[in-house]
C-alpha cells in the first residue's frame, strides 16, 4: 500500500499537511483529505448539489440497496478487466468525467488529471468549463484518450470552432452535455457568491477571464450569471442532428435519465450514452443515475454505448453498474479529491485503489472477465423483503 503526503495547494497558510503521512484505501479517504485542502467556496462548489440535495444523497444510497449475487466455485485466478470503448482499447471500464475548474483543487488542473487517466489506461473528458484549453491538455497528456464534453453556446461559431479544435488537437469524441439549459439551484453556490478567483481564466476563451463567470448580482453564483449569458436555451434534438453532421467525431449525449431521450439519441444519429443527472446539480429529486440506467438499457443498450456517471466510490459500484447494462463509468468529484490530496499523484493513487478493489470485487462474485458479469449477479433490496 502506498503511502503519500497530501500538499495544501488551495490555502496559503503553513500546516503540517505536506507532513502527515496516510495510508489512502478507499475513496472516502481522499474526500476526507480534500475537505481538509480546498478553500470553502471552492470545496462547497465541488461537493454541493441542487435543491435540499435528495438527489445528490440518493446517488450513493441507491447504489447501497443493490444487493450482489456472488458466484462461488469458479476459476478466479486470473482476472482480466480489459474492454474497447468506441474502438479505444482501455485497461478497465472506468473513466474521469468532465468537472468545470479544476485548477481550484490543484495548480496543476486539468492536465494532472488527464495524465492520471491516461497512465491508468482510462479516458479522461475535458469540461468546456475548464481552467486549462483544450490544446493544453493535448499538450500535457498527449498519450491519454480524450473526449471533450461540449456546452453548445447562443454563438453557434464558437460552439463549430470548439468543436474543431478538439478535433485538431486529437480528442477522440464530443460528448454533449443535454441536461444543462440553465444551471440549477445550488444554494451554496448562492450564498458564497461563487466566482473564479482572479488568477484563473476559463481557458477555453480567449478574452474571457475570470470575470466570464462574476456576477453583481447578490441572488445568485458568478458561474450561473454566465450560464444564463452563454448557454442556448433553445436547444433541441435537431441541434444534436446538426453537431452529429459536423463533425466526424462519435456524439455522446450526457444527462439521459429516460428511454425516450435514449430512444432520441439513438434517432438522431448519437453513438453513445451517459446516463448521468449531472452529479445531481441540475434539478433535485430525479433518479439517482443507477435507478435509471436499466430503462435506458432496455430501450436501446443493443444499439448505442451506453455508460453511466454519478456516485460511483467503490469497485462493487462499478460491478453493479456492469451488471445492469452499462459499457462503462465515470467517476467526476472523486478525481477532485485525488487532485486536491496530490494533483496527479494523488489521483494515479486513487484510480489504483478504485482499480484494486474492482477486481477483488470481481473474483469474490465469480467473474474472470468483464463478459462475465451478467444481469442475474446483482438484485434490488426488495427482492429479499420478507413479511
Amino acid at each position: 500500500m502506498l503511502e503519500f503526503s497530501c500538499s495544501r495547494v488551495c490555502k496559503e497558510k503553513a500546516s503540517s499537511v505536506t507532513e502527515d503521512k496516510m495510508v489512502f484505501v478507499c475513496v472516502e479517504d481522499f474526500e476526507k483529505k480534500a475537505y481538509g485542502v480546498l478553500e470553502k467556496s471552492a470545496l462547497d462548489y465541488y461537493r454541493s448539489g441542487a435543491g435540499e440535495q435528495f438527489t445528490l444523497n440518493l446517488n450513493r444510497e441507491a447504489f447501497r440497496r443493490i444487493r450482489m449475487r456472488p458466484r462461488f466455485l469458479r476459476d478466479v485466478s486470473k482476472i482480466d478487466t480489459r474492454c474497447n470503448i468506441l474502438g479505444i482499447d482501455l485497461k478497465w471500464p472506468l473513466g474521469i468525467a468532465p468537472t468545470a475548474m479544476q485548477k481550484l483543487a490543484h495548480p496543476e488542473g486539468e492536465g494532472a488529471n488527464a495524465r492520471a487517466a491516461g497512465s491508468a489506461g482510462s479516458i479522461y473528458i475535458l469540461s468546456t468549463l475548464s481552467t486549462m484549453s483544450i490544446e493544453e491538455v493535448a499538450t500535457a497528456a498527449p498519450n491519454t484518450n480524450k473526449w471533450f464534453q461540449l456546452y453548445v453556446y447562443k454563438d453557434r461559431s464558437l460552439t463549430e470552432k470548439m468543436v474543431r479544435r478538439a478535433e485538431k488537437a486529437n480528442f477522440k469524441a464530443i460528448v454533449l452535455t443535454i441536461d444543462a439549459p440553465i444551471f440549477g439551484q445550488r444554494r451554496s453556490d448562492v450564498r458564497n457568491k461563487f466566482s473564479l478567483p482572479p488568477h484563473l481564466r476559463l481557458a477555453n476563451f480567449q478574452g474571457i477571464k475570470a470575470d466570464g463567470v462574476r456576477s453583481d448580482n447578490e441572488a445568485t453564483s458568478g458561474i450561473n450569471a454566465y450560464v444564463s449569458s452563454q448557454f442556448d436555451p433553445t436547444l433541441t434534438w435537431k441541434d444534436v442532428a446538426w453537431l452529429v453532421k459536423l463533425t466526424r467525431l462519435p456524439i455522446i449525449v450526457k444527462g439521459v435519465l429516460t428511454r425516450e431521450d435514449a430512444v432520441l439519441a439513438r434517432e438522431f444519429g448519437c453513438a453513445g450514452i451517459i446516463v448521468s443527472n449531472h452529479g445531481a446539480r441540475q434539478i433535485d429529486t430525479v433518479p439517482a443515475a443507477i435507478e435509471a440506467l436499466p430503462e435506458v438499457v432496455k430501450a436501446v443498450g443493443n444499439d448505442l454505448v451506453v455508460m453511466l456517471d454519478g456516485g460511483v466510490t467503490q469497485g462493487n459500484d462499478i460491478f453493479k453498474a456492469l451488471a445492469l447494462g452499462a459499457k462503462m463509468v465515470f467517476i467526476g468529484r472523486a478525481a477532485l479529491w485525488g487532485l486536491a490530496c496530490d494533483g496527479q499523484r494523488g489521483v494515479e493513487e486513487l484510480l489504483r485503489v478504485l482499480r484494486k478493489d474492482f477486481e477483488i470485487t470481481l473474483a469474490l462474485a465469480g467473474c474472470q472477465k468483464l463478459s462475465d458479469i451478467t444481469l442475474d449477479m446483482v438484485a434490488h433490496e426488495s427482492a429479499y423483503a420478507r413479511l
